[in-house]
């Protein structure tokens, strides 16, 4: 989701594209796995530790293979085009953002993990009736330069209302939509904000400055200046990147992050795990995504994957407890309305903004 690193930690990593795989052409073979074997399709931040994957073959004798599928949008996109012939047993890393597109595509098959009792109340019954499973969740918010802000005499904003006025001009850069998964996040938000009135916010954002940069690396490393040499106090990214800059920097470590989260106007991202249909091993692809809500797992997820586990009552690090935004009230949108219309809020976006 965001800070993650793009290292796949596990043993048999498989790197290969699903559209190359898939061809176009149905005739071609897909090459089979072993009763042993299950081939799990994710995105590059997708992180395990080696441990766990090891102890996935002790516990259940499932030799674990990663298949990068790139980003989150680039996976679900091969994904459609091998619907009912895929590459993998089980895909991991499709958000709310992307999953009713998969789901039109008849991309999973049913599956109900007894795991699932386990999982946040308010996350159990999120699973498209039960072709997708809940694994974790994070929350994109606006990121502030604290000590930039406090230089300047300038009060941090805490609402999105907060980012038009002209206190905060040329302060705020967000990520392209179109190209960003905290940047498509930031632009639903408004749109669950403010309804019909998003363009006008939008409109409001571009007359008091802000900056549009192509990714969260570019916005986050580049021109935020709480995590680079930008001179741009706000940025799109997540409550967990203060913790993440605590675990990243070098040692002696400071005792405080230098960046806080603005918890109102967050949107929720919700990652899901499902059993491919046609898998070529689709209960080994069921016993992957019980271990992917197992105890085990989900403790390593904050400090892996840099987002909260979806399992209740699973500890997280002080780093989390200490410095992670806590959002109480996230924006969503339902998955089907974000599919039917995302094309066109993308298209009204780049209107407003002259792209």
């Amino acid at each position: 989701m965001h800070v993650r690193s793009s290292a796949v930690l596990v043993t048999g990593l498989v790197i290969a594209t699903l559209l190359s795989a898939c061809g176009g052409s149905g005739d071609e073979e897909v090459p089979s796995a072993g009763p042993s074997t299950v081939r799990l399709l994710a995105h590059d931040s997708f992180v395990v530790s080696e441990d766990l994957v090891a102890q996935l073959l002790d516990d259940t004798g499932v030799t674990l293979e990663i298949v990068s599928g790139s980003d989150a949008g680039t996976m679900v996109a091969g994904a459609v085009l091998a619907a009912g012939n895929p590459t993998a047993d089980v895909m991991f890393g499709v958000d709310n953002t992307l999953v009713s597109r998969a789901l039109e595509a008849d991309v999973f098959k049913p599956y109900t993990s007894p795991e699932l009792d386990w999982v946040l109340p308010a996350l159990r019954d999120d699973t498209s009736a039960g072709m997708v499973t809940p694994i974790d969740y994070g929350d994109v918010c606006i990121n502030v330069a604290d000590s930039v802000l406090a230089d300047a005499g300038v009060p941090a904003p805490t609402t999105l209302d907060d980012l038009v006025d002209p206190t905060y001009r040329d302060m705020l850069v967000v990520e392209d939509p179109g190209t960003s998964s905290p940047g498509l996040a930031f632009m639903l938000a408004t749109i669950a904000r403010y309804g019909d009135g998003w363009q006008e916010y939008w409109a409001a954002l571009r007359d008091n400055g802000v900056s549009v940069a192509a990714s969260w690396t570019d916005a986050y490393f580049g021109e935020f200046a709480g995590g680079g040499d930008g001179d741009r106090a706000l940025v799109v990214s997540y409550a967990t990147s203060p913790p993440a800059e605590i675990v990243y920097a070098e040692d002696p470590k400071p005792e405080a992050p230098s960046t806080s989260s603005m918890t109102d106007g967050c949107y929720r991202q919700v990652e899901y795990a499902g059993v491919l249909a046609g898998a070529a091993n689709p209960t080994g692809a069921q016993q992957v995504i019980d271990w992917l809500l197992s105890e085990s797992v989900q403790a390593d997820v904050p400090l892996s994957m840099f987002v909260f586990p979806a399992r209740e009552g699973t500890p997280l690090p002080q780093v989390f407890t200490d410095f992670a935004g806590s959002v109480d009230d996230a924006l969503q949108l339902p998955p089907d309305e974000v599919a039917a219309n995302l094309s066109t809020w993308l298209t009204d976006w780049g209107t407003v903004m002259g792209r």
